[in-house]
């Protein structure tokens, strides 16, 4: 993964303007049933964060992509159970994962509506949260307004640690084509030493 992700920074670098699309796709995927699961959207956003302080991105335009491609990708799992209740739970893709849907559902009977704002720290719970969201019949006007402001918390919670790394990293010299993927890494195994911690902890509270 750490090679594309290099070849991404390093594509971007020379064509900055594609990097905003990427940052766009990547939030909107993550939203994506078992998709979102599968692709490391937040780790792409962070890394091309970082493109931030050499001049190459502007802060806002990188948040306004984020935030609405999480936005619409939410809005469009969640409109999807909605429309197609339970049994969409139970329907391939997410046929083949029972266990994530399971995990899904024992957020809400755990946090009611703000499982909306817990899981999307939580991958991969997050990628299946808003079609369960619609799938169990939570209203939209319970739904949106805590989704908006999760959203709203998670993009700058991501975007901000890259810039900040970019930023440290620029005035040590370096380019984002050397600290770029070893950011990633960095962020992937993090992102994997706090699911392991959920997974310990939900084990031992049973």
């Amino acid at each position: 993964m750490t090679s594309y992700l290099h070849d991404l920074i390093g594509f971007v670098s020379l064509h900055a303007e594609f990097a905003y699309g990427a940052i766009f796709l990547a939030a909107f995927l993550e939203a994506i049933p078992i998709l979102g699961a599968l692709i490391p959207g937040s780790t792409i956003i962070v890394a091309l964060s970082a493109l931030v302080p050499g001049g190459d991105l502007k802060l806002a335009p990188v948040l306004a992509a984020a935030v609405v491609g999480a936005l619409l990708g939410d809005g469009a799992a969640f409109a999807i159970g909605r429309r197609n209740e339970q049994k969409v739970l139970t329907s391939w893709p997410l046929s083949g994962y029972p266990g994530l849907v399971a995990q899904a559902e024992a957020f809400f009977t755990r946090y009611g509506t703000l499982a909306v704002l817990f899981a999307r720290f939580v991958p991969p719970v997050r990628a299946v949260v808003p079609i369960t969201a619609g799938a169990l019949g939570m209203p939209p006007q319970r739904f949106y307004p805590v989704n908006v402001a999760a959203i709203l918390l998670w993009a700058p919670a991501h975007i901000l640690p890259g810039v900040l790394a970019g930023s440290a990293a620029e005035q040590w010299g370096m380019k984002i084509e050397h600290y770029g993927w070893p950011l990633a890494g960095g962020i992937v195994a993090a992102g994997c030493i706090g699911w392991a911690i959920y997974h310990w902890r939900r084990r031992k509270a049973a």
